[in-house]
């Protein structure tokens, strides 16, 4: 294991980690933001109560969140210094414009919206709940404006080994980038729609907190019943994409070795073991000509097969083809539940349905588990590159860095994320247990209210009392 392998790997750990929780709180600023939205036009306590609960969670889950980003940032100097310095003046600037106009705009707003309740408007308070919800966005559409570069770079010219911009529009909204933006975002609404869908089904089969697990649970089931079919869609229109500018990607994801007879079309691979060495599939289980179908939209459409470039300028096959099938199926079993929920609480039966709420408690954390297996046909996918077709992996990482110094340090990130992760995640589950609270208004200090934090006020009246007039 040299320290191109060991320096993959750590970067794949720490971003592993980190990708879950923007996700999660992607979607759950949006969450919060409906449940102040529905507060301020209805006056329901619940809504509020569900709000607080809420954001106790996003809070926790933000936090984490920057904390595994920061530790992501430092590789590009330790472990990719080569990446850093040639494509430097691309990556740089769009990182620096995520950082001004996201998370300064998160960091702004998020103290009024954790701390703000009372001490400023309602109206306002809802502003920054909105804002911050905004900034997720904005983070996303930089990072992957980032990401989407490196997958199909545009918009730049090479001097001496280095990319300088030539096109900022080309760059960063290059071939990929809508796509994969769309189904992002997406991804971290459905991610969040069924974690809030899951507690829901929890609350319900545990007879608990019952009147705010019914209204949770519907929401989930409306939100994921618009938003899966219209994923589809958008996985659709990127696999055409993908099969346009990355076809040894896709055929890779497809396990496609070699083209069949002509007009025979390409089946579609529901199951097998690829193979590298022999340059096959083992045990495979196909369905012909329906791959094409799929793939180009056409019953005898063609795509690249993977012997028709050479083995080193393939990916990985195995991790991409059952990264991709896993993500597919879980997004499939989710979309199956989320129609029968529909179908149910049309029929009245959703919350007495035993086996429909024990789906949504086994498929809550199933949008975590697609979005990991995503993330990883995408990367791993475009290898042997990390800027694709220009810059190879190999040729990106730091010349001078020592294997030993790489394991030390992913030893030091896998035992530090156990302590921080871990605890931070055993205190979310706490909080999910405890489920949502009556809101408390808190004391009116500035009015005289009595409050443990100020213990000799106790004592105010009785003194004003023997002062006199």
């Amino acid at each position: 294991m040299d320290a191109l392998l060991l320096s993959r790997i750590q970067f794949g750990f720490v971003i592993s980690f980190h990708i879950l929780f923007p996700a999660f709180t992607i979607g759950l600023a949006h969450w919060l933001a409906f449940l102040e939205w529905r507060w301020l036009r209805t006056r329901d306590t619940m809504w509020r109560d569900l709000y607080f609960f809420w954001l106790r969670i996003f809070a926790i889950s933000f936090g984490m969140g920057v904390v595994s980003g920061i530790v992501m940032s430092f590789q590009f100097g330790t472990n990719w210094a080569v990446l850093s310095e040639r494509a430097g003046a691309i990556l740089g600037p769009l990182l620096a414009y995520e950082v001004l106009t996201a998370f300064f705009l998160e960091a702004s707003f998020l103290g009024v919206m954790l701390f703000g309740w009372k001490r400023v408007s309602p109206r306002l308070h809802f502003f920054a709940t909105c804002m911050v919800a905004l900034g997720t966005l904005f983070s996303t559409f930089w990072i992957l404006a980032a990401n989407s570069w490196m997958q199909t770079p545009q918009g730049h010219e090479i001097v001496d080994g280095m990319f300088q911009p030539v096109d900022w529009m080309a760059i960063i909204f290059n071939p990929s980038f809508p796509y994969r933006l769309a189904h992002m975002v997406l991804a971290a609404f459905i991610t969040t729609c069924f974690v809030i869908g899951g507690v829901s089904a929890w609350y319900l089969r545990r007879g608990v907190h019952v009147a705010e697990g019914r209204r949770m649970l519907k929401l989930a089931v409306a939100f994921a019943a618009i938003a899966l079919p219209l994923q589809v869609l958008v996985g659709d229109l990127h696999g055409l994409n993908v099969g346009e500018h990355q076809p040894v990607k896709l055929a890779a994801m497809e396990g496609h070795w070699e083209t069949g007879e002509p007009g025979a079309g390409v089946p579609l691979v529901l199951f097998a073991w690829p193979d590298a060495e022999q340059e096959r599939n083992r045990y495979e289980v196909a369905v012909p000509r329906l791959g094409s179908l799929i793939l180009t939209h056409s019953w005898d459409g063609e795509i690249q097969p993977l012997k028709a470039v050479p083995a080193s300028e393939r990916p990985p096959v195995l991790p991409v083809f059952w990264g991709f099938r896993i993500m597919v199926g879980l997004g499939v079993a989710m979309l199956l539940l989320a129609l029968a929920s529909a179908f149910a609480w049309w029929r009245g039966r959703l919350f007495g349905s035993r086996w429909l709420l024990d789906g949504w408690r086994l498929l809550s954390p199933a949008g975590f588990i697609a979005l990991l297996a995503g993330w990883y046909v995408v990367e791993i996918g475009r290898q042997p590159y990390v800027v694709y077709g220009l810059l190879r992996t190999s040729e990106a990482v730091s010349p001078n860095i020592e294997a030993a110094a790489v394991m030390a340090s992913l030893a030091t990130y896998a035992v530090a994320y156990a302590v921080i992760f871990g605890a931070g995640s055993w205190y979310l589950l706490g909080l999910v247990r405890k489920g949502p609270q009556p809101f408390e208004e808190a004391p009116d200090t500035e009015g005289g209210d009595k409050t443990p934090a100020r213990p000799l006020s106790v004592g105010d009246d009785d003194d004003a009392a023997e002062a006199g007039p």
